[in-house]
């Protein structure tokens, strides 16, 4: 297990661009406060927090252990994870037609509709031709009636032919694995990946009694109309009981380092064979899309900053998170804000997050 020691002083000396960056940040109101951490060749040289958990000065603050609704994150740590599991065992084709899984999603179509060579590749490489986002907890109420909605969703392109990043997409994907699990993905990611790892603060639906502990992510004035602290804020996740393929994790900084030592081959008893991490690292057609299966990569004017190597992975939540990891450099950063707080107007993150990443390679560059 890693070691979180590294002494605050130190730290505030050694990455001080990087503290000057999230402070900065703060006092801009691109969020309240902030998590954060790096993992280089093994040891944890950099794990803080900053800030508040609402721009209350009476608010609690932050500390480094403090967990966030992760988001988008849950597409790599949750769902992505647990298909390269069951990759690596043996239990999963990755071209398999999405219908095959979900007969919904092709029983009542044209027999040449794009929706019948939906494979879990095209899924995972959001190339499957479905939309990015659509409302639909406007119309479905229910966890049957959004997963309705969501199979008879249209398919815009011909699978492969073009990248568009899908929360339908993952959805489904996230049903399609409970399919091969024959059980729901939320308990079996808890057994098989974060209580095999030591994640023990990270999981879906916090208790009621940890809430107050996390910090709020919305004064919600659309859909639940209240304040959304300690449960999951994504809309079609809370219908779908808090967990669903794309979105529903709480997590922290130690936890998302471990999972990052994970994918990094860090560890006595590896979970990630390095031939799975390689494959599932891959950049997937169309060209040009910079998705890998499940994972980003580098691109241009990337949220990484301008220093993680092209072989690195990494992921983004709409809450404010983030999590690089480059297997070249062997390191990993991670950054958790709750940034859509008090709503969701904010973009400063898009600047914020390689400005720090920036700080924080600059900082380990010059002591190596």
């Amino acid at each position: 297990m890693l070691q979180f020691d590294p002494s605050r002083s130190d730290q505030q000396t050694r990455f001080a661009e990087a503290y000057a960056v999230l402070r900065q940040a703060i006092a801009d109101r691109a969020f309240p406060g902030c998590t954060f951490g790096l993992l280089a060749r093994g040891q944890v040289l950099l794990h803080d927090a900053l800030g508040r958990f609402t721009y209350d000065q009476t608010s609690p603050s932050v500390d480094p252990a403090t967990r966030y609704d992760v988001a988008s994150l849950t597409k790599v740590v949750s769902t992505t994870a647990a298909a390269m599991l069951l990759y690596q065992r043996g239990l999963i084709e990755l071209d398999m037609p999405l219908g095959e899984l979900l007969p919904g999603f092709v029983i009542g179509r044209d027999l040449h509709e794009h929706a019948r060579r939906v494979t879990l590749r095209h899924l995972l490489a959001h190339s499957s031709g479905l939309p990015g986002y659509v409302p639909l907890f406007h119309v479905a109420n229910t966890p049957f009636a959004l997963l309705r909605a969501l199979l008879q969703l249209p398919i815009h392109a011909e699978p492969g032919t073009n990248a568009e990043y899908s929360d339908p997409g993952f959805i489904l994907l996230g049903k399609a694995l409970e399919t091969i699990l024959r059980q729901e993905l939320a308990p079996w990611v808890r057994r098989e990946i974060f209580d095999t790892l030591g994640m023990n603060a990270t999981g879906y639906c916090p208790a009621p009694a940890a809430r107050e502990h996390i910090p709020p992510t919305e004064e919600d004035e659309l859909f639940r109309q209240r304040r959304i602290q300690g449960e999951v804020q994504d809309e079609h996740a809370y219908l779908l009981k808090g967990a669903a393929g794309h979105a529903g994790l709480f997590s922290n900084v130690p936890d998302l380092l471990q999972f990052a030592a994970a994918i990094l081959d860090r560890g006595d008893s590896p979970l990630f064979q390095p031939a799975t991490v390689d494959y599932f690292a891959e950049r997937q057609p169309p060209a040009g899309s910079s998705r890998a299966l499940g994972w980003d990569t580098p691109s241009f004017q990337s949220s990484s900053g301008s220093m993680f190597s092209t072989t690195s992975i990494g992921h983004l939540g709409y809450s404010g998170c983030s999590l690089w990891i480059d297997r070249e450099a062997d390191l990993a950063i991670v950054l958790l804000t709750n940034r859509t707080w008090p709503d969701r107007q904010s973009q400063l993150i898009r600047s914020v997050r390689p400005a720090f990443h920036d700080a924080v390679r600059r900082a380990l560059a010059v002591s190596d």
